[in-house]
This record gives C-alpha cells, sequence and structure tokens, in this order.
C-alpha cells in the first residue's frame, strides 16, 4: 500500500496547524517596521514649566502602549528617547533604545523617565536642530533608511533665542537632516500652546516632513476619568488609546512650505 499521500496531507495539516498557532494564515506576519524616536525638552523653561510631570506620565502610558501594541497602536520596530537642548547649542545627545523600556511597568518607564530628565536641570536652551541632526544620525548608522519615521517631540516647541532681540523666528528651525531618511515623516509636538502650534505648521520650512501639534490644554485630558478609565488594567483602556489615535497619533496630510 502506497501510504505517500496520506503521509503528505498529514505533513501539510501539520504545517497549517503550526501557522495557526503561530497567529497567521498562510500569509506572512506583518512586521514592525515604524522607527520611533522620542524627544524630551531639558530646557530649564519646561521643567520648571507646569506641564513636566504630567508629559512624564502621559509619556510613560504611551511608551507601554505603543510597545505592546494595545489598542491596534503602532508597535515600533526601533525606539530611541532622548533630550531636546542642554548647556549649549548644537550639543549631540545620548539616546537610550527600546530595551532601555522593554519588559517596564508603566511605573517603572516613569521612574527612568524621572531619572533621565531630572528636574532642577539649569539648561538654558532647547535646541530642536540638534535633535533633529542626531535623529538623522541614528537612522542613517542604524541602516533605518526608507522605513517610516514618527518624531515625538515633548516640549513647549519654543526655540531658544539668542539674538534679534529676543524675537523667535520659526523658519530657522531646519528639518533639513530629516528630508530625504524616507517617505513617510511625521514630527508630533505634543505640550505646546496654539500660538506656538501654527507657528511650527505654517512657518517651519519643509518639503516632505508632516507635522501635527497638539496644545497642553487638550493633552491635559488624556487623564481624564472619562479616557483613563480609573480601576481598569491599560490593556483594557481602549478609550485611551483611542483618544492617542485621534490627539497624538493624527494622521498628517504633507504640506510643503518655502
Amino acid at each position: 500500500m502506497n501510504t505517500a499521500p496520506f503521509r503528505s496531507w498529514k505533513a501539510l495539516a501539520l504545517a497549517a496547524a503550526f501557522l495557526s498557532a503561530c497567529g497567521g494564515s498562510g500569509e506572512a506576519v506583518k512586521k514592525p517596521r515604524l522607527s520611533l524616536f522620542v524627544g524630551f525638552d531639558i530646557s530649564q523653561s519646561f521643567l520648571e514649566g507646569p506641564h513636566y510631570e504630567d508629559s512624564v506620565h502621559f509619556l510613560a502610558h504611551y511608551l507601554h502602549a505603543h510597545m505592546k501594541g494595545y489598542g491596534g497602536l503602532d508597535v515600533p520596530a526601533t525606539l530611541f528617547v532622548g533630550p531636546i537642548g542642554g548647556t549649549r547649542a548644537d550639543e549631540a545627545k545620548t539616546f537610550y533604545p527600546k530595551e532601555t523600556f522593554e519588559g517596564k511597568s508603566v511605573k517603572e518607564i516613569q521612574k527612568i523617565l524621572f531619572e533621565m530628565f531630572p528636574k532642577g536641570s539649569k539648561n538654558p536652551t532647547t535646541d530642536f536642530n540638534a535633535f533633529f541632526k542626531d535623529v538623522a544620525e541614528t537612522v542613517k548608522s542604524r541602516n533605518l533608511l526608507l522605513r517610516p519615521i514618527g518624531v515625538v517631540m515633548v516640549s513647549d516647541g519654543k526655540p531658544y533665542v539668542k539674538e534679534k532681540g529676543g524675537k523667535v523666528d520659526f523658519r530657522d528651525i531646519n528639518v533639513k537632516p530629516l528630508e530625504k531618511l524616507a517617505r513617510n515623516i511625521t514630527l508630533r509636538l505634543l505640550y505646546t500652546d496654539a500660538v506656538t502650534g501654527r507657528s511650527w505648521q505654517t512657518e517651519v520650512p519643509r518639503r516632505n516632513v508632516r507635522v501635527w501639534t497638539q496644545d497642553a490644554k487638550v493633552m491635559a485630558y488624556w487623564k481624564d476619568p472619562s479616557v483613563l478609565l480609573p480601576d481598569t488594567p491599560l490593556e483594557s483602556q481602549e478609550k485611551l488609546f483611542a483618544w492617542i489615535k485621534s490627539n497624538v497619533d493624527f494622521g498628517v496630510r504633507a504640506r510643503r512650505v518655502s
């Protein structure tokens, strides 16, 4: 008796069962591609401002939820977190990789962030241009070119001004280092104000980079009991994830500003 057909059928059945157990259905499982960079404003004005602690708490929830993919949030293939600003202009900074936060609870991530960006630091500058250079260099050195890139900046969005009589010129913000890294590049500025946010969206020169800003007044609602439900584990906070998608991870259209 020829048992070859039976063996072939059995092998196919076992393969199908294995794919099903792995979450597949004969198609390749989609792998994360997003490169996520998070910058935190360490200028004295932001660290001593009214939104410092709230922004750290939010960022801890945001990072944890994204790494877990809760509520359909994009899981980053790579994640780097570092400071924006410092003691002098054009100062290179350290980026902490994804492994720094993996396997940590929200409270543990909060503790790490508070240690990374301690209140009381006397840093005068908020150098966005240096931060963008560091992002670009990391993308190139890590061979992350052409992948979708998300840049989240926790800051009031106000650049440090040394001259020009204290007047801010948003056209001096240079996103050119990011322009050719990928087709899909989005900057998200959180905890700013309406006037500063509008300047980022309408005055910062760009061709490919997309910009989304969110006011500090709106960001305050992430922890409202109607959004962050009391006595509910994070993995079940569907309203929070929906709020993040609508107010932070909002899909932005490209807008060329010259």
